[in-house]
């Protein structure tokens, strides 16, 4: 018992504490990855799939099943309103098809015996036993029946169209999904009014909640239209977070907007995202930097990778940077640096597009090390 209470007891004293940094991506570099700047502009990411999801009916909210951040997939159900209204119209359409059978059923029963009376009046007037006038007032009776039944069964089908379409509104009542997204707003709450339309007022909503395609996020930035000529489709850019200054991403322009805003002078210009990151979200302001085209001749420059400088430090005469591992365990990888590339730095070999790198690695930091994301600019 002794043995074992002095070993929790070392292993107590000797376990090291997770330590908290900040991290930045390993980003792939190429021949031209060191292109100048032509032109910087500001902007903000756009969400180019975006709905704000509403009832294709007016109605009470009797469930809202979503939450701000919550994924939904295509055709998941978001809210459901009170579905009185399309009950009753649903029952009462049923009852409408049921008379209108039952009407048939009676018309056909006249029409028997019509057809019957017609087929005895025919033979009888052969043998001048009833007069022809008897006759030819029983045939006429059997085709007013015939006529009656015929518009009695084309009831029937109308009633039988009236209860799908009322079944059909009774579906509008359960608000779906147009797309897989993340919620980013959740704009009604149970018993409240929402419409298709704006009634006016504080007492009807148009709408359930807004969902995002995250996969369809993009940069949307104004250029002024003196420099409009220098941006050109297929250009690349790098664009920068302000949320995330130390992050380059790459991107490339997808099109230039053909109307300018007489107001401000500007032309907006659409630019692709290369990298998906659940940390770009929309409305995030960014500045973009349109990069020259790479010349042929700078083909020939060394290709590598790209981390921020404040990822590399000197440990027993080498240059190594934090790589963080499986179970967020850290390593040093010895690298070979090259160019310096404004607050980033060259890396020719020792870590690979992907990899995730401490920033600013405690002096105390070692192989082995676990760590924990910091929240960003955040004082101890």
């Amino acid at each position: 018992m002794f043995v074992i209470v002095l070993a929790a007891a070392a292993w107590w004293f000797t376990r090291r504490p997770m330590v908290k940094v900040q991290t930045a991506p390993v980003v792939a570099i190429s021949a031209g990855s060191s292109s100048t700047s032509v032109l910087d502009a500001s902007g903000y990411v756009v969400a180019r799939r975006m709905a704000t999801v509403s009832a294709q009916v007016t109605g009470k909210v009797r469930e809202v099943m979503i939450e701000e951040g919550m994924r939904v997939e295509q055709g998941q159900v978001m809210a459901t309103l009170d579905p009185l209204d399309a009950d009753a119209q649903r029952s009462l359409s049923a009852s409408q098809l049921s008379a209108a059978r039952s009407q048939v059923d009676n018309m056909q029963a006249q029409l028997a015996v019509a057809n019957a009376d017609a087929t005895r009046l025919q033979s009888l007037v052969g043998a001048q036993l009833v007069s022809r006038s008897q006759y030819d007032q029983a045939i006429a009776q059997r085709d007013a029946l015939r006529a009656q039944l015929q518009n009695a069964q084309r009831n029937v089908q109308v009633a039988s169209d009236q209860l799908a379409i009322a079944g059909i509104r009774s579906d509008f009542n359960v608000v779906r999904a147009p797309f897989a997204g993340v919620v980013t707003a959740k704009a009604a709450q149970p018993g409240e009014i929402v419409s298709p339309l704006s009634a006016g007022g504080g007492f009807t909503r148009t709408g359930i909640g807004t969902i995002v395609d995250m996969e369809s996020l993009e940069i949307e930035v104004e250029v002024g239209e003196s420099y409009i000529g220098r941006v050109q489709p297929k250009m690349p850019v790098e664009a920068v977070l302000n949320a995330y200054p130390e992050w380059k991403i790459p991107g490339e322009v997808i099109a230039i907007i053909p109307t300018a805003d007489r107001g401000k002078a500007t032309v907006k210009v659409r630019v692709a995202l290369k990298v998906k990151d659940p940390r770009i979200v929309p409305e995030m302001g960014v500045r973009v930097s349109f990069l020259e085209q790479a010349k042929p001749q700078q083909a020939a420059r060394p290709q590598g990778v790209r981390i921020p400088a404040a990822a590399l430090v000197e440990r027993d005469t080498r240059t190594v940077a934090f790589v963080v591992g499986e179970h967020n365990t850290v390593s040093a990888h010895a690298v070979t640096t090259g160019m310096v590339m404004g607050e980033d730095r060259q890396v020719l070999s020792g870590l690979a597009a992907g990899d995730s790198v401490v920033l600013d690695p405690p002096q105390a930091l070692k192989d082995g090390d676990k760590v924990t994301e910091a929240e960003p600019n955040a004082t101890e």
